[in-house]
């Protein structure tokens, strides 16, 4: 089965090595199951290392990334496309178009709010692609816990909180975005 996952992740400089080398095998893992990897087009921290990882066990990978952020990012020239465009609101509509699932990874807001751009868009049937988080180390617990949270106050569903897919490993995230 041929598959495009869209990965999120931070793509700041001092993140964790264990961040870094759990990019590298989400990147290695995406490829052993000759699957192809979207992802926001950096070639720094966990985004370059996914990337990198993809490309060396033979996936195709797609950046997409703003113009304004091809320097400041360290665009990765590298990648099979990569594709430039005007705004963050069009990278994720491109990075959206070209998943079939999305896989969030440890990240920051931006990370965040890509999740949470996809999760929202399933809840309303704008689409039906797996949204996955790979949570390995409670990085999302806190959040998680709080989102939970806003079901008992009546501002969740438990279809949303239902259509969101939690792994704590690399292969039960992966499986998860064919399901």
């Amino acid at each position: 089965m041929s598959l495009t996952v869209t990965v999120y992740c931070g793509s700041q400089r001092a993140v964790p090595d264990s961040y870094l080398r759990l990019a590298t095998e989400v990147g290695t893992a995406l490829a052993a199951r000759g699957w192809s990897l979207a992802w926001g087009g950096g070639r720094t921290s966990m985004m370059g290392a996914v990337a990198e990882a993809a490309r060396a066990g033979g996936a195709r990978t797609t950046g997409v990334i703003p113009r304004s952020l091809v320097d400041r990012e360290w665009a990765d020239r590298d990648a099979d496309d990569l594709l430039l465009v005007d705004t963050m609101r069009d990278r994720k509509a491109l990075m959206e178009a070209h998943g079939d699932a999305f896989l969030a990874l440890p990240g920051g807001i931006g990370t965040c709010e890509e999740l949470f751009e996809v999760w929202t868009a399933r809840v309303l049937g704008l689409h039906a692609k797996p949204v996955v988080v790979l949570d390995v180390d409670d990085h999302y617990r806190g959040l998680l816990e709080w989102v939970n949270s806003l079901h008992g106050k009546g501002f969740v569903s438990r279809h949303a909180l239902d259509s969101l897919v939690v792994a704590d490993d690399v292969r039960s995230a992966l499986d998860a975005c064919v399901s």
